[in-house]
């Protein structure tokens, strides 16, 4: 019996050992080399491997960078809202009135995945361009007597472009919330005089939340470090941190100083997420 218990426990290490190298070369050692490297000076082509926290005092200091963080939060921040709130009607149609087709659904939320990310952020151009789509329609509409340019290269691109793009990922972790609420709550909700407002807000969405926060979470940590869209659609006052660290490692030729601001980001965002699953662990305990 312990000869088999012992055999049972190898073969589940050499199971787990495998994944485990795998992340520990593709995770920790880029996230290593990356934190070291934060703490090193570059002139040029000359790497000064003396450690310094120069690159993060001028990180948090340099009122370029301050902007760029604040910027950059508070966009991922509102693309995480509008997405969740434009995801949860459409997760909760799918669930509750899908029927037979939610496969269906399921598979046309994700067709926009059959095109590349790049094409698509770079189509908003198109849409929201002076004479773009959106332009023209209200033009023809009789809405506007001349183009609006409140629409493109600003952070309000950022947001309907990224809200747009990160959709779908909204949708699935709210529809697998939806799904696991017991319908018979509803019926007893039903029975107990709720309508549908009170049903809702007493009975669906607190259910529902788990999903929700996953949601949010999905969101918000990718957005943060987007610089795709911001440099298609975002222009001068749509550019994110992640644009900065970019310029700092390709045209600067300063590493350091961008790992150092990788680094912050990193570390802004964990906290933000952490404090934000810590708010919401009553919810995240019904998984």
């Amino acid at each position: 019996m312990i000869f088999e218990i012992r055999t049972e426990t190898k073969k589940g290490w050499r199971l787990l050992s495998i994944p485990f190298v795998f992340s520990l070369l593709l995770l920790a050692a880029p996230l290593t080399m990356m934190f070291l490297l934060s703490f090193w000076t570059q002139d040029y082509l000359v790497l000064d491997k003396t450690f310094t926290l120069n690159n993060y005092i001028e990180a948090a200091t340099q009122p370029v960078y301050q902007l760029l963080f604040q910027r950059s939060l508070i966009i991922s921040l509102s693309v995480t809202f509008f997405t969740v709130l434009l995801a949860y009607p459409m997760a909760y149609f799918i669930s509750f009135y899908g029927g037979e087709r939610k496969a269906l659904w399921l598979f046309l939320i994700t067709i926009p995945f059959w095109t590349s990310y790049l094409l698509r952020m770079f189509l908003w151009k198109v849409i929201l361009g002076y004479n773009g789509v959106f332009n023209s329609l209200l033009l023809w509409l009789e809405m506007i007597t001349e183009p609006v340019t409140f629409i493109l290269y600003n952070a309000n691109a950022v947001v309907i472009a990224l809200t747009h793009g990160w959709a779908p990922f909204a949708i699935l972790p709210i529809f697998v919330s939806l799904e696991k609420i017991d319908r018979s709550l509803l019926e007893a909700s039903r029975d107990l005089g709720d309508g549908p407002f009170h049903q809702f807000f007493r009975v669906i969405l607190p259910l529902s939340a788990p999903g929700v926060v996953g949601a949010a979470l999905i969101i918000f940590i990718p957005t943060v470090g987007d610089y795709i869209t911001p440099k298609l659609v975002g222009g001068t006052d749509g550019l994110m941190i992640a644009n900065m660290i970019q310029v700092q490692f390709s045209k600067a030729n300063n590493a350091p100083l961008a790992a150092a601001l990788s680094a912050s980001s990193l570390m802004v965002v964990a906290f933000i997420s952490i404090v934000f699953v810590l708010f919401n662990k009553k919810y995240l305990r019904r998984y």
